[in-house]
């Protein structure tokens, strides 16, 4: 395993321009835009779920969430589902015309903290304790999936497959729940991840982790390398749509890491970094555009800032910060890249014009 270490222009116009602001009844945990760009939902840590209008901030709908508190969202992609999970036990669907609760499905273990739907629509999986699960979108059950040595700490879909990958202590392995129980790969290490990536091509996994650390890993060639040097512990992971470059947080400073270059991907190189949150602060969320080359971040500071990488005049191009002491919790953009939505920690959400 080779190991790299991170050593630790001024500003364009701003290109964050500000649409609507509208409060949530608390801490906002999770933001998710409905496929066509016309709804945006935000869930909040004490449960309810807000649906706004996502053109003028109106709140169509208010679902109660999940009881004891809402972890996680995602909006079906091409369809109009909403699947909320947290700490009661309990995958819940919603219907986002009427605000109407359609299902309730068992998460298996207490404190489901993540959800994904299929990038088709069709499945739905959740994790919970040591556990996942897959669903159609129905609500039938597909698979309960292996237990792992630790609580699965994320789980997504690999690009291009029916392949879901699950983090947990010690590795990350990555079945075909259509198929049994066995993993169709496991990529085995020691120690604590936290959050992963999956790079659009398939072809990298990425996943930040306690010991301040982001371990790498080119899936089919099971070969790795492990970025090191970071000031905390790493959650924020981002790819840009080519696979390209990987954005990192583990601290104040963003860190994007060139990934071109063959089976060595960026050993031996150094990252990209862009500081602009301020210095006593950390990052909390990374979040590229879908087929663009902008990435929003947001910080601890209430800064929520927007970089254009590449840019030689000056990779820094846009700037919000909320007002008063308060983080900045969430990010989100709609599907046409177009639109950026974020959260607070005093329970606000904030849609901008990015572009």
């Amino acid at each position: 395993m080779a190991r790299i270490n991170i050593f630790g222009g001024a500003k364009a116009e701003n290109r964050l321009r500000p649409v609507w602001q509208a409060p949530t009844p608390d801490h906002v945990v999770g933001l998710t835009w409905s496929p066509d760009g016309a709804k945006l939902a935000a869930a909040t840590v004490s449960g309810p779920v807000v649906v706004f209008d996502a053109h003028t901030g109106k709140p169509l709908h208010e679902l109660k969430g999940n009881g004891f508190g809402t972890a996680a969202i995602a909006w079906q992609p091409g369809g109009s589902l909403l699947a909320s999970v947290g700490q009661d036990k309990v995958v819940r669907l919603w219907d986002t015309a009427t605000g109407v609760e359609v299902k309730a499905l068992d998460a298996g273990a207490a404190w489901a903290e993540k959800v994904a739907w299929h990038p088709q629509g069709q499945f739905l999986a959740a994790a919970a304790g040591k556990k996942a699960r897959v669903w159609s979108a129905g609500g039938e059950l597909v698979r309960e999936l292996s237990a792992q040595a630790g609580t699965v700490m994320d789980l997504k879909w690999r690009p291009g497959t029916n392949h879901i990958t699950l983090l947990a202590y010690g590795a990350a392995a990555t079945y075909d729940p259509f198929a049994g129980l066995e993993p169709v790969k496991l990529l085995s290490w020691k120690g604590s991840p936290l959050a992963m990536a999956w790079s659009p091509d398939g072809k990298i996994l990425a996943h930040g982790n306690q010991d301040s650390t982001v371990h790498f890993w080119y899936f089919d060639a099971s070969h790795d390398l492990q970025m090191w040097g970071y000031k905390t512990k790493v959650r924020e992971l981002a790819w840009d749509f080519s696979s390209r470059y990987l954005a990192t947080g583990g601290g104040p400073v963003v860190c994007i890491w060139d990934c071109q270059g063959g089976p060595k991907g960026p050993e031996g190189t150094k990252p990209t970094m862009l500081p602009g949150h301020d210095e006593n602060s950390s990052l909390t969320v990374l979040a590229y555009q879908h087929r663009g080359f902008l990435l929003a971040s947001a910080g601890s500071d209430g800064k929520v800032m927007l970089w254009q990488p590449t840019n030689r005049r000056g990779a820094q191009v846009g700037e919000f910060a909320f007002p008063g002491v308060t983080e900045a919790s969430a990010l989100a953009w709609s599907l046409d890249d177009k639109s950026l939505a974020a959260g607070s920690g005093a329970g606000t959400v904030a849609v901008f014009r990015a572009g």
